[in-house]
C-alpha cells in the first residue's frame, strides 16, 4: 500500500486523484481547509488535517503522519497564495525527509511561457508565474519530482487519451479524471525521474460554454 498525501483533494484534480487512488487501495492523507471538506474526505476514508497550506506547523504534522516514503501530490493552484504554499510544502518535506512530489502547474510556466498568447497572459499570466517559481523551488530542491503542465481543465468521462510532451509547444484540454490517472500513475513509480511534461488530449475539443479553469 502506497501513501500519498494530497493538497488540492478537496475539489477538481486533487478530488480525482483522491478517489482512483482509493480504488487502487492506496491510503490517502489529506491537507484541507474547511470542516465540510474535510467531512466529505473522511466519508471516503480520507484521513484529514484542517487548515492552511501556509502553515508551516500543520504541512509538517502532515507530513509526518505521512511517513518518509510516501508521496506529495500537490494541485494547489489560483492566484495568491500558491508560490508560497507550494515553498512550505517543499521545504516542510525536505525537512520530514519525504523525498518524492507531484506537482502540477499548467502549460505556460517554466520555458513554454513563451507559448502562451497576449491574451493569455493577461487573463492568468500571473498564476502562471506564481507557479513557475514553484516549480523552479522544487527543481532546486533536494527531492525527487515530477512536474505535469496540463493544458485547460475539464470536467469530462475520462478518454484515456491523455498524451505526454516534452520540449514542444501544445495546446488543448485534458480531461480532469485522465489527468489524474497520470499522476496516480506516476505515484507507482520507484523512482520519480525528475522530468517535466505537458499533458493535453488532442482530440479533446471543448465548447467555449464548457470550458473549465
Amino acid at each position: 500500500m502506497r501513501t500519498l498525501l494530497i493538497f488540492g483533494a478537496s475539489r477538481g484534480t486533487g478530488w480525482e486523484v483522491a478517489k482512483q487512488a482509493l480504488a487502487r487501495g492506496d491510503k490517502c492523507i489529506a491537507v484541507v481547509r474547511t470542516q465540510d471538506n474535510s467531512d466529505k474526505l473522511n466519508t471516503l476514508g480520507i484521513k484529514t488535517l484542517i487548515g492552511d497550506a501556509n502553515d508551516a506547523i500543520l504541512v509538517e504534522q502532515a507530513c509526518v503522519i505521512a511517513g518518509k516514503d510516501a508521496t506529495i501530490i500537490s494541485t494547489l493552484g489560483g492566484v495568491g497564495a500558491n508560490y508560497q504554499a507550494q515553498i512550505n510544502i517543499i521545504n516542510q518535506a525536505e525537512k520530514v525527509g519525504i523525498n518524492r512530489l507531484i506537482l502540477v502547474t499548467s502549460l505556460g510556466c517554466g520555458d513554454s511561457w513563451l507559448t502562451l498568447s497576449e491574451r493569455a497572459k493577461k487573463a492568468f499570466g500571473f498564476a502562471v508565474r506564481e507557479k513557475t517559481l514553484a516549480e523552479v523551488w522544487l527543481k532546486t530542491s533536494s527531492m525527487q519530482y515530477i512536474i505535469l503542465r496540463p493544458g485547460g481543465l475539464v470536467d469530462s468521462e475520462s478518454t484515456h487519451n491523455a498524451k505526454f510532451y516534452q520540449k514542444q509547444e501544445v495546446h488543448g484540454y485534458v480531461a480532469r479524471s485522465d489527468l489524474a490517472k497520470i499522476i496516480i500513475e506516476f505515484s507507482n513509480q520507484t523512482e520519480l525521474t525528475c522530468d517535466e511534461y505537458s499533458i493535453i488530449d488532442p482530440d479533446l475539443v471543448v465548447e467555449r460554454s464548457s470550458k473549465q479553469g
